[in-house]
């Protein structure tokens, strides 16, 4: 183990590097159900063959990005299928479907395309240092602003979207907006309806495992994060139990323990229709193309960054050791996920909340991606997880990641402006990449009507440019 990830160097051991790789998991352990049911949210005809496949595609092309973060660039950071950019897939897929006519099942193999090619170019991107170019070429205020806005997107994700109740009166009715968004207690109950009651538990899981582990952290006591998580779910568990008198463990009796591999050789395995691509058009197929690789570029990028900020891994200069390595797993994570049949993997932002359990070497990487494996075969345990404890851990470490504010020079507005962008942009729209685009074109914008047009460098100018583009264009 020390030869391989050299802990001592890293002030780590192998069990904080254990315990931090299932903090990880469990904060991101909901994508193993949630993809295959956004990626086959729109299929009429897909079936249960095309979910399964999905499914174990989701768990092996996961956990062969993270081997290889793991061996090749000895980080902590955990991969899987990105959301936003599956949700973007299964929408693509279901037009192919409406263009040419194909099953659901042949338009995503057809979709499947463009992930290939997607990380192919990542790969020799990574392979020719390029994607590390335009790491470096990001200023160095917005790198440093990049840690607290992806914190805000956390905290944001854990308070909205990761909690949706459903209820007689529709949904999703979220924490944040649903919630503590009404004028009312009362008013609140309105207008979830049925709904309310589910709410009111959510919300105290919630809070409870978040202040577990505030209070745990407070007082240096290792594993806070899994042990917050826990006490939030048993709570959870027996709320459901005696208000709403079901049986939150129900699932596991019924439950499928065996992988389908069948499903899998016969659905997504390398089934990669060239031919469907053909159908609808090179130029579409290469505009979408575009529009994947920008989006999960700076994803990836703003993940890395913002991640390694908080584990003081990197340099004077803002700059990670090993970034090269990280963005060659991260490609090797597409291409794996396109030969297995998923949409793009990419470096997940929940990484965050291993680093913050003392994950710092590649050995967090590795237990999360064996875990990844082994959910092939326990799925059903991972599923009982509540959303509402992912959630208290998502909002901790969201809370821990704004502290990377008091590096940022205040009496500069031309980092500032950049900066407080960003940190609008990624929460609302969620996703880093926008948020980054976003704090780039502010920054050259100023930059070049304030004198100061040397400061922005030939490839932040054509970053800018290009985020322009996507934004007005190609959205």
């Amino acid at each position: 183990m020390e030869k391989f990830f050299k802990l001592k160097e890293n002030g780590t051991t192998v069990k904080t590097e254990i315990v931090a790789g299932l903090t990880t998991f469990m904060t991101m352990a909901y994508i193993i159900a949630l993809n295959p049911n956004l990626l086959t949210g729109f299929s009429q005809n897909g079936g249960k063959g095309l979910w399964n496949g999905i499914f174990l595609a989701t768990c092996i092309a996961s956990a062969i990005g993270m081997f290889v973060m793991a061996f090749l660039a000895n980080k902590p950071f955990a991969m899987a299928p990105g959301m936003g950019l599956n949700s973007f897939f299964a929408f693509v897929t279901a037009q192919i479907v409406s263009i040419t006519g194909l099953s659901y099942t042949e338009s995503f193999q057809t979709g499947l395309v463009i992930i290939l090619i997607e990380g192919i170019i990542f790969v020799l991107l990574s392979v020719l240092n390029i994607r590390d170019k335009i790491v470096n070429a990001i200023p160095l205020g917005v790198r440093l602003g990049i840690g607290p806005a992806i914190g805000l997107m956390l905290m944001n994700i854990g308070l909205g979207s990761n909690c949706g109740i459903y209820s007689d009166k529709g949904g999703p009715f979220f924490v944040l907006r649903d919630f503590f968004g009404a004028l009312t207690a009362g008013f609140a109950k309105i207008s979830m309806g049925s709904g309310y009651s589910m709410m009111v538990l959510t919300v105290i899981t919630m809070f409870v495992g978040l202040f577990t582990i505030i209070i745990l952290s407070r007082y240096k006591i290792k594993g806070s994060v899994i042990i917050g998580m826990l006490v939030a779910s048993i709570i959870y568990w027996v709320g459901e139990i005696v208000f709403f008198h079901t049986n939150p463990f129900a699932s596991l009796s019924s439950a499928s323990w065996v992988p389908q591999f069948k499903d899998m050789a016969e659905n997504t395995l390398f089934k990669i229709n060239f031919k469907g691509a053909a159908q609808i058009g090179w130029f579409t197929i290469i505009t979408l193309i575009v529009t994947f690789c920008i989006i999960d570029m700076f994803d990836t990028i703003g993940t890395l960054v913002g991640t390694a900020s908080k584990a003081n891994m990197l340099d004077k200069d803002g700059n990670m050791p090993n970034m090269k390595e990280a963005l060659f797993a991260d490609a090797v994570g597409t291409v794996a996920g396109a030969c297995t049949g998923t949409s793009t993997v990419t470096t997940f932002v929940e990484s965050a909340s291993g680093v913050e359990a003392g994950g710092r070497t590649g050995l967090t990487a590795l237990t999360t991606g064996i875990i990844f494996l082994l959910c092939m075969f326990i799925a059903p345990i991972a599923a009982i997880i509540p959303a509402a404890a992912t959630s208290s851990a998502l909002i901790y470490v969201g809370i821990l990641m704004l502290s990377g504010l008091k590096n940022i020079d205040f009496n500069d507005i031309t980092q500032t402006a950049p900066v407080f962008i960003m940190l609008l942009a990624m929460p609302v729209s969620g996703s880093i990449g926008h948020g980054i685009g976003l704090a780039l074109i502010t920054y050259t914008v100023i930059k070049l009507f304030t004198g100061k047009a040397k400061d922005v460098s030939i490839l932040t100018f054509i970053l800018s440019v290009i985020f322009l583009v996507k934004f007005f264009l190609v959205a």
